[in-house]
């Protein structure tokens, strides 16, 4: 089954590249939340999945990143990434929610998955693939879509049932886009990672940076009193922490 949002998001990357490192959502909200969850990157392995562009990556790197391994499913998106990155990064194609056989057990120190996760059918295999790569005590950070604020969107007004939704993207020049993602309870979102085995550690729901007033002043004042991202931290439990 061919992955959601893959043409879409072949249809905008170049378009999402050139404006997402200062647009209000990515730039002044989504992204420093989710850095701001990290744990010590300097001279750890990561794995970026659904790297998009690049910038996470590129952040990852210059706190001190020992490897990182990216990867996204939509090939045009890769290459944007490859651009960013050069050498300095091993970028795949590859979905998520397959085997990951380029990254190996037990071999990454940290997975950093920024708004990625709603566009994931079965979100219980890819916590599992997740888990699967991460050291015992290992961190998963990832962010996506707050499910309440995305209940706006729903078509049925259930916000207990998982849909799909689908809606034009306006912010990244023309033409619109269409983008399909799967809008979850928190518990569908959060009951998965713990079958998983994986700890809660931290969960935030951030407001934008100050910075990003100028940006879309509607935007931010919206985004300051109604959340846009849930953001959170779990740890791969290590089992032998305790002996």
């Amino acid at each position: 089954m061919d992955p959601i949002a893959r043409d879409a998001y072949d249809e905008l990357a170049e378009r999402f590249a050139s404006v997402a490192d200062d647009k209000l959502e990515n730039a002044y909200l989504d992204r420093p939340a989710t850095l701001s969850l990290l744990p010590e990157v300097r001279g750890k392995a990561v794995l970026d999945a659904g790297c998009g562009a690049g910038a996470y990556s590129e952040a990852l790197l210059g706190m001190g990143a020992s490897t990182v391994v990216a990867f996204d499913v939509s090939p045009r998106m890769v290459e944007c990434a490859r651009n960013r990155l050069g050498s300095r990064a091993q970028v795949r194609l590859a979905d998520f929610e397959e085997p990951l056989g380029f990254v190996g057990s037990q071999s990454q120190d940290l997975v950093v998955c920024g708004l990625a996760l709603s566009y994931a059918r079965d979100l219980g295999r890819v916590y599992a693939e997740f888990s699967r790569v991460l050291r015992p005590g290992g961190f998963l950070v990832a962010s996506l879509g707050h499910p309440w604020a995305e209940m706006r969107w729903s078509r049925n007004e259930s916000y207990l049932e998982t849909e799909m939704l689908c809606l034009e993207w306006r912010g990244f020049g023309e033409p619109n886009t269409a983008v399909r993602w799967f809008r979850r309870p928190l518990a569908a979102v959060l009951s998965p990672l713990f079958e998983q085995g994986f700890l809660m550690d931290r969960l935030i729901e951030p407001i934008p940076l100050p910075e990003g007033r100028e940006k879309d002043p509607e935007t931010y004042d919206r985004l300051c009193r109604m959340p846009g991202f849930l953001c959170f931290r779990a740890v791969k439990p290590d089992s032998s922490a305790g002996r």
